[in-house]
């Protein structure tokens, strides 16, 4: 009932004769109604944080994700297991995989969540240190919002603590040589050790750099264009173990020819791809025909077989042993193609379809009119359709220069297969990293621990209010040596301290041994990491903390539906 009451004053204020000090009054009058009106629109059912206490709400739903996977750090580390809405049972360590499952109600916390996603789309790995490093971030800078140092202020000393921290970490980073298998693979094996399949681990880390050698591509300009999600298919089968994986130099697809007595077993096949049905075409609408006499009757189911025979009759004139469609093939089409001594495989999805094409050379066709010679596919050694398990598989191998693979992998459950998945994405996506650029830095927190020093000297140097935020990143930094120290169960001060003095003295290679808690020289011990994935899980972090440090107003909750 304000409005009315602003609507009168408002209408004073006009017809009375004009008083300076009246007017101030009414004017004032005026703002004071219109803010209670304003405050009044918001429903009672929604919840406003401002200035302080906003960013203080934002730091603690950081500071909760962070602790929900900060024990999935290091070789060390605990797995979670997450029950999805659909009822199925998800048992990991990774934590793009564990935050992907949780849901929250916290606008800063989804922001949080995103990060991970962010980090494992870009790199495939360091979901789990981005998140706990953010989270850290904001939480040294806390004492500073308490003390009323301006949040832009915060900000600049963090934009600057990351451009310092960059460079620090291309400083202690050394280049790789890609074509050194050796290397390669311990290499990938310092990524996975800290996963499930570290067990497994000299075996996994050759699958996944066969795989991506397999997928890499040498563009004109010299570039190396390396499509893993596209063209580096992972099949899981249950049953065998996981030692039984391997690498096919090809692409297999749970798919059976569509007649039992078409040949499951061709060597150097000639392949034909289609996108076209080899049925008798229907109406695009619902097609209505009248029919006065028999014959027409019998005329329309003739014209429709010669038309499915005649689609047939271009299909063999090219003489394909195998013929892979996406749509459907008629009873009809199939007698036709059996007679012609063709196999044939129909409704594969659309990126197999592309994985085939890549493999065998040939070409995708929708018309059937269009169809010459050079669509078909003849880079494939053998065409053959196994029986694994209970299921039938077809499978395109021995492939010259096939630029494209399916790793198919076996374990005892699917619980099981769904976590080597997991894990077999990181180790390609570190291996994919490193040949797109060949730089590694030291691991086991040793990257960290020299940016925390460095960042630490240059805070001395600095002056006025920006010098406290700036130290806090370094101070932020050494979350990752303590959290693995932590993880193993290690003493974290004194271990802590061991390596703070070993860095302070210029040898930043000294790291943390995440199994046993104690301070080890990274050349000897052998854990490298790509430096793309440092370097993105540092822009990524403190980006993400000036972010959330410049909300300074939180509206949250419904509004009530009209009754």
């Amino acid at each position: 009932m304000q409005a009315p009451v602003v609507f009168m004053s408002m209408l004073s204020l006009f017809e009375a004769p004009i008083d300076r000090s009246h007017l101030f009054g009414s004017i004032c009058q005026v703002f004071f109604l219109s803010a209670s009106i304003l405050t009044f629109s918001i429903d009672t059912s929604t919840v406003r944080q401002t200035g302080r206490q906003a960013q203080i709400s934002n730091i603690t739903a950081a500071k909760a994700v962070a602790d929900i996977i900060r024990t999935c750090l290091g070789p060390k580390a605990m797995l979670k297991m997450l029950l999805d809405p659909m009822g199925g049972i998800v048992l990991t360590n990774d934590g793009h995989a564990i935050l992907r499952e949780i849901d929250v109600a916290h606008p800063a916390a989804k922001s949080m969540i995103e990060l991970s996603r962010t980090q494992d789309e870009e790199v495939g790995d360091g979901t789990t240190t981005v998140i706990i490093l953010a989270a850290e971030i904001l939480a040294q800078t806390f004492p500073y919002i308490e003390k009323n140092i301006h949040p832009v202020v915060i900000i600049q000393a963090l934009k600057q603590a990351l451009s310092d921290a960059l460079a620090t970490i291309e400083r202690v980073s050394k280049p790789i040589d890609t074509n050194d298998e050796k290397s390669m693979v311990k290499l990938i094996a310092a990524s996975i050790g800290t996963k499930y399949v570290a067990q497994w681990s000299d075996h996994m880390c050759h699958l996944a750099l066969k795989a991506v050698t397999t997928v890499k591509v040498l563009q004109p300009d010299g570039r190396s264009e390396i499509d893993i999600k596209r063209y580096a298919k992972v099949e899981k089968i249950p049953g065998g173990e996981v030692s039984d994986s391997y690498v096919l130099d090809g692409v297999m697809f749970n798919k059976d020819v569509v007649h039992p007595k078409m040949r499951r077993r061709i060597e150097n096949p000639r392949v034909l791809l289609l996108d076209s049905p080899l049925e008798y075409k229907k109406g695009e609408s619902q097609t209505n025909i009248e029919i006065t006499k028999e014959e027409d009757w019998a005329r329309i189911l003739e014209i429709e077989e010669e038309q499915v025979r005649l689609m047939c009759e271009q299909i063999l004139s090219l003489k394909p042993d195998v013929v892979i469609t996406e749509k459907g093939v008629s009873d009809l089409a199939q007698h036709y193609l059996l007679k012609g001594g063709c196999s044939a495989l129909r409704r594969l999805k659309k990126s197999d379809n592309n994985r085939v094409a890549r493999v065998t050379g040939a070409t995708i066709v929708n018309r059937l009119e269009d169809l010459k010679e050079s669509d078909i596919g003849t880079r494939c050694g053998l065409f053959s359709v196994d029986l694994i398990g209970d299921e039938y598989y077809a499978s395109m191998s021995r492939c010259r220069d096939p630029q494209a693979c399916t790793v198919v992998l076996r374990g005892a459950s699917k619980d099981i297969l769904n976590e080597v998945e997991r894990n077999l994405q990181d180790a390609m996506s570190v291996a994919r990293n490193v040949f797109l650029e060949p730089r590694l830095a030291p691991g086991g927190g040793a990257t960290e621990m020299a940016v925390s020093v460095a960042l630490a000297e240059h805070a001395r140097s600095l002056e006025g209010v920006q010098q406290w935020p700036y130290q806090a990143v370094a101070d932020a930094f050494e979350v990752i040596p303590r959290t693995l120290i932590q993880n193993c169960g290690g003493h974290s001060i004194r271990v802590l301290s061991q390596l703070r003095a070993k860095h302070a003295t210029g040898e930043y290679n000294w790291g943390i041994d995440g199994e046993q808690g104690k301070v080890v020289n990274m050349d000897e011990y052998g854990i490298w990491e790509p430096a793309a994935i440092k370097l993105q899980s540092v822009k990524t972090a403190i980006e993400s903390a000036c972010l959330l440090l410049r909300v300074d107003d939180i509206v949250s909750g419904v509004r009530r539906q009209p009754e």
